[in-house]
C-alpha cells in the first residue's frame, strides 16, 4: 500500500488520504494469469476539523497495474476538489473542506514493502478570479 496525504496540516489534524492498494481488488478476467486489480482510494475521514463538515464514504476505483509497471499518480487539488489519476487508467475525485489555513502540506508513506519515490513535481495553480 502506498499512501499520499494532501491538504495536510503540520501536525496532521487535517489531511485527505489517497491510497493505492496493489492487487487487493477483484480478480481481472481479462488478464491471463488471473491477477487481481489494484484499488485507488480517496478518504476524507480526516479532511476537516470543522464541526459542520461531515466525512463521507471513501471513493474507490479499480485499476489494472502490471507487476513491472511503475505507479504514476497525477493529483490535482483545486480549492475543495481533489482528483487523482492513476497511470491514465483510473480517476477518483472527491470534494473536501479543510478548515485550517495551514492545511497545504503533503506526506507519503508505504506499508507492506519498501517503495521508491522516483520523482515528484508540484505546481501552484493560478487563481482564476485574480
Amino acid at each position: 500500500m502506498v499512501e499520499l496525504n494532501v491538504l495536510r496540516s503540520p501536525h496532521k489534524e487535517e489531511f485527505t488520504r489517497i491510497a493505492f492498494f496493489r492487487e487487493r481488488g477483484m480478480r481481472n478476467p481479462d488478464v491471463p494469469d488471473r491477477v487481481r486489480d489494484s484499488l485507488l482510494t480517496i478518504d476524507s475521514s480526516y479532511s476537516s476539523v470543522a464541526s459542520d463538515v461531515l466525512s463521507r464514504a471513501p471513493e474507490t476505483g479499480a485499476v489494472s497495474i502490471a507487476q513491472d509497471e511503475t505507479l504514476k499518480l497525477r493529483v490535482f487539488v483545486d480549492k475543495s476538489v481533489v482528483e487523482v489519476f492513476a497511470n491514465g487508467k483510473q480517476c477518483v475525485a472527491m470534494r473536501v473542506y479543510p478548515d485550517k489555513e495551514e492545511s497545504v502540506g503533503v506526506s507519503l508513506r508505504s506499508q507492506g514493502q519498501a517503495c521508491e519515490l522516483k520523482s515528484l513535481d508540484a505546481w501552484q495553480m493560478q487563481n482564476i478570479y485574480a
